[in-house]
């Protein structure tokens, strides 16, 4: 009972957070509060935190490495990485804590411990942010994700849910025939996933259909829209919810329960710094972020007071980064893009401090890859100079066994 009651505490909240003409001014003020709450109550209980910081602004920049590094200091229960890598071998539980790993996007894997009240708030928050309309009637929602975790356990115990999750490792050769005869009203894969199902024609009929789990490219979403109408996003990673889009399609943060700072990074983009003053497990302040982001300058017509995101652009990991200067893989994928309209796929891979592959298709023309090869040369040549732009004609099938990066840069991190 006490773990329905966090739900629908944190749907209320969440709903009446986001309501139209709530000014920006009081959310900040109403944000600073549950922060100051948090830092005062919840930090002081792990061992990183002991020593009782009164303010954010006093609490150090953190990352994935430092997590990983100290993992035990970070969580209330004292847990090393090592009891998490043995639990996940078993039923994902360590006494009434869940605990889960991402799924690895730049080769490292990172780990998450929550608490069960945990779980129903991000449930709380999922069904208030991304399915508020289709409660009544119920909804069967199906999840495409690399692995499952006992958050999706939250939502089928409610009673209105019928969620179904199905692996995405494993293939859609495996299980698509199920998918089907489920019939999903809510759908919530890797865009590439929904690309797939558009170009090979699986009947499917989502009265909602979200993008999660990777990088929405541009060219992507009118391929999936055209198969299966308007096309919303759900931003999460290890380190919780992160942004759902509203019924305008704008993509809005969960300031609700993460307060978001930004550090720039050149091209108009940043990245984010979180803390996740809503969750008490495992502590996460001052956390920076893998991701580069594109924030709106103009208000939403929804009229939610919360900061809306543009574009989720890729991963810091995948910037290019040459001896004069650095690109940002929205940067690199327009100007291929741009290069010739035929140009529906690719990967551009900086494979050396001066070296950069792209990689197209054979069923590509000839014409069509010149052009390509072309723009991303005059790109290069303009921004960087000296670097050398090679052609790989390859088949670039589905591969569910990794995120889909189109740029993506392979040089060692201490190279970068």
């Amino acid at each position: 009972m006490i773990a329905f009651v966090e739900a629908i505490g944190t749907y209320v909240t969440a709903r009446r957070m986001a309501r139209p003409g709530k000014s920006r001014e009081r959310f900040e003020a109403w944000q600073t509060r549950q922060v100051d709450i948090w830092l005062a109550r919840d930090l002081p209980r792990v061992a990183a935190y002991a020593h009782r910081p009164k303010r954010l602004s006093d609490l150090p920049i953190t990352d994935k490495a430092t997590l990983m590094s100290e993992f035990a200091a970070y969580n209330v229960q004292g847990l090393t990485a090592e009891n998490v890598r043995q639990a996940i071998q078993a039923d994902c539980r360590i006494g009434s804590l869940t605990v889960g790993q991402s799924t690895g996007t730049s080769g490292n894997r990172g780990y998450f411990v929550i608490s069960n009240g945990e779980r129903f708030r991000w449930l709380g928050a999922i069904l208030a942010k991304a399915i508020p309309d289709m409660l009544l009637g119920g909804a069967r929602v199906a999840v495409i994700l690399p692995q499952s975790t006992r958050l999706y356990d939250a939502a089928r115990r409610t009673g209105r849910i019928d969620l179904r999750f199905f692996d995405l490792v494993a293939g859609p050769e495996v299980w698509q025939d199920d998918l089907a005869a489920f019939d999903p009203t809510v759908l919530i894969a890797p865009p590439r996933l929904l690309r797939h199902f558009a170009e090979t024609g699986l009947a499917l009929t989502p009265r909602r259909t979200f993008a999660a789990g990777e990088t929405l490219d541009p060219v992507d979403r009118p391929v999936i829209e055209a198969a299966f109408g308007p096309l919303e996003q759900i931003y999460m990673a290890t380190e919780g919810l992160l942004a759902v889009t509203c019924r305008e399609g704008t993509l809005h943060l969960c300031e609700d329960s993460v307060k978001f700072e930004f550090e720039p990074v050149g091209e108009g983009l940043v990245t984010p710094l979180i803390t996740a003053f809503r969750r008490q497990a495992q502590i996460m302040a001052r956390y920076r972020l893998n991701d580069l982001l594109r924030l709106s300058t103009a208000p939403c017509r929804c009229g939610s007071p919360l900061l809306a995101v543009d574009e989720v652009v890729g991963r810091m990991d995948d910037i290019f980064r040459f001896a004069t200067a650095v690109l940002t893989p929205d940067v690199i994928r327009n100007a291929v893009v741009d290069g010739h309209p035929a140009i529906q796929d690719f990967r551009v891979i900086q494979a050396g401090p001066s070296t950069v592959r792209l990689v197209l298709s054979p069923d590509m023309s000839d014409e069509v890859c010149e052009a390509a090869l072309a723009a991303l040369r005059t790109l290069f040549a303009g921004r960087a100079g000296g670097v050398s732009v090679s052609l790989e004609r390859r088949p670039l099938a589905l591969d569910t066994g990794r995120k889909l990066r189109r740029v993506e840069c392979r040089l060692p991190k201490a190279a970068g």
